[in-house]
């Protein structure tokens, strides 16, 4: 019987450029290197780009069953929705007590932050424990002549998980 399920293509590519580029047209900014007047075109872009790609891109990712990136494309796509908002409504006479708002927006970066921690922690822990149970399982095998290679053995396979992960994409 053929095969009828439709192959998607990876959306996360799509996800990290939204994201990498919208932060690097705000950080020129902040760095000035860009004029401050230059957050007219980061707001649009945050929204558009940095935001509802990225959401987008995290629907996707629940499509294809990725929990990790849908949560993290959904997360930081809230987040531009959330930063261009903050510039629109924080330059506006009609909310009162602005200094109050961006105060408010300081702990907003700093929760995205401890998001962005976690998700690090989280990801780096991952390869940590793959790679230690694939040693701790090879230690288990018995290779009878080659007993001596072992260690050898093991130290391939953990760089061939990591090459594999770093392939990935290309495969």
């Amino acid at each position: 019987m053929a095969d009828t399920a439709q192959k998607l293509a990876n959306p996360a590519p799509l996800g990290l450029v939204a994201f990498g580029l919208t932060t690097v047209l705000l950080s020129l900014i902040n760095a000035g290197v860009l004029p401050k007047t230059g957050e007219s075109v980061v707001i649009p872009l945050a929204m558009a780009y940095g935001g509802t790609i990225q959401i987008l891109v995290g629907l996707l990712e629940f499509k294809a069953g990725n929990t990790f990136g849908m949560t993290a494309f959904l997360s930081y796509g809230a987040f531009w929705w959330w930063f261009a908002l903050l510039l629109i409504l924080g330059s506006s006479p009609m909310v009162e007590g602005i200094p109050a708002f961006f105060a408010a927006g300081k702990y907003g970066v700093g929760l995205i932050v401890v998001m962005s921690l976690v998700f690090a922690f989280t990801t780096i822990a991952t390869y940590v424990v793959l790679c230690v149970y694939s040693t701790a399982g090879l230690q288990r095998v018995r290779l009878g002549p080659l007993e001596r290679f072992g260690e050898v053995l093991s130290g391939c396979f953990i760089a061939l998980v990591g090459m594999a992960f770093w392939l990935w994409p290309v495969l």
